[in-house]
């Protein structure tokens, strides 16, 4: 009996420890691809605050930190609730006024930016930021308010009762079932064409591109339970995303640590 239990016991851990890494997974990704196009002096300033790739171990930092009352001023940090069918100056004067709406994702950005850019060596924004950037890309961190970015929003996968936001968190990114590391490869070889427009991209038109695919899922039906269907549709959406994000991060990174 106890054997049976402590059996039990070892499986729901590792069941949790599994269904919690996912999220980190595409950090990572992004943090990865951020750092293969770092420039050299970025890269070597990143790591002497954080440790050689230290913006890839650290990209669920932010995450992690949630547990500690220390920093629940950041909870919100994490997400931008937009309305819909906002236009191109809606979401630029947003952009431009970050605190308008709160203390949020927009806020966030800005102001770990600020802080970088006045002491490098502020290892807690750097952290931070990488985070940040990365939430920026998963599009239901840009979600309606009245659902929580998705959160409100059950779907069925493969069988298993989850919601909107957990799919595009994770289960998205698990069905390739890759490494962070295999994965930031594939998607670099993916878009090495399109790498030099994608680079020319300012944070303005990364929300731009995040709020579109956003309005894609959200015209989606839910109801349709063809996972494998859902997944052909979205996956160059969430490719895209994954390396929009990274890349943005590394020109971030490149003007601050010029």
């Amino acid at each position: 009996m106890k054997i049976n239990k402590l059996f039990l016991t070892f499986c729901f851990l590792g069941l949790t420890l599994s269904l919690s890494a996912y999220d980190a997974v595409g950090h990572r990704i992004i943090a990865d691809i951020a750092y293969d196009n770092l420039t050299d002096k970025a890269r070597s300033q990143v790591d002497k605050v954080l440790g050689k790739r230290g913006i890839v171990y650290e990209a669920s930092w932010a995450d992690e930190v949630r547990s500690d009352n220390k920093y629940a001023y950041s909870y919100q940090w994490h997400y931008q609730d937009l309305d819909d069918n906002m236009s191109k100056a809606d979401l630029q004067k947003l952009l431009n006024n970050p605190k308008a709406e709160g203390e949020h994702l927009f806020f966030a950005l800005d102001t770990l930016t600020t802080r970088l850019k006045r002491d490098k060596t502020d290892a807690e924004a750097l952290k931070f930021l990488v985070h940040c950037v990365g939430d920026l890309h998963q599009p239901l961190h840009l979600g309606r308010k009245d659902d929580k970015g998705g959160n409100k929003v059950d779907i069925n996968w493969f069988g298993r009762k989850t919601n909107l936001h957990a799919v595009w968190d994770g289960s998205l990114i698990e069905s390739e079932k890759m490494s962070y590391s295999e994965f930031s490869q594939y998607l670099q070889d993916k878009f090495e064409p399109r790498k030099a427009e994608i680079k020319k991209c300012n944070i303005s038109q990364s929300v731009e591109a995040v709020y579109a695919v956003r309005d894609l899922i959200y015209k989606y039906d839910t109801s349709d339970t063809s996972n494998y269907h859902y997944v052909y549709f979205f996956a160059d959406k969430r490719d895209e995303m994954l390396y929009r994000g990274g890349i943005q991060l590394a020109n971030i990174l490149n003007a601050i640590y010029k």
